[in-house]
């Protein structure tokens, strides 16, 4: 190890944890869509030539995503599939499946009660991520 790398501190919100890392065409539209649909909170914005994202890091109700403008060697998902689906636990999933939806994310799975012990729904959104949004369902 350098003597650089030993001085690096770890963020607690990226310990333990296997980041997502998103690259999008136009992260500034997505950083402020992720705020008004999922109330995602701006960490962190790298900017690079012309207003270009190199990097960013958004909060999502505690859950850390980081965030780019596409470049080589990543491509953007397309509308038929992404190979990845962004998993994040809320508080309120049909409130913010419904500012999610109203905001502009495709509804491909409404609010339902799952055998697992969540409520989950599914949307995709207008970058073409898709995400699976739990609410804990209360045992009566």
């Amino acid at each position: 190890m350098t003597q650089n790398a030993a001085q690096i501190e770890i963020p607690d919100h990226h310990r333990n944890a296997v980041i997502p890392h998103i690259m999008v065409d136009g992260a500034a539209a997505a950083i402020e869509f992720y705020a008004q649909a999922f109330g995602a909170v701006e960490l962190f914005r790298l900017e690079g030539d012309a207003g270009r994202i190199v990097h960013a890091e958004v909060a999502i109700h505690g859950s850390t995503l980081m965030l780019g403008d596409v470049d080589v060697p990543f491509s953007i998902p397309d509308r038929v599939g992404a190979s990845v689906a962004l998993h994040v636990y809320v508080p309120d999933v049909d409130g913010l499946t419904t500012t999610a939806v109203n905001r502009g994310a495709e509804l491909l799975t409404a609010p339902t009660d799952m055998p697992y012990g969540a409520r989950q729904s599914m949307l995709r959104d207008p970058f073409g991520h898709v995400w699976i949004f739990l609410t804990p369902i209360v045992a009566a």
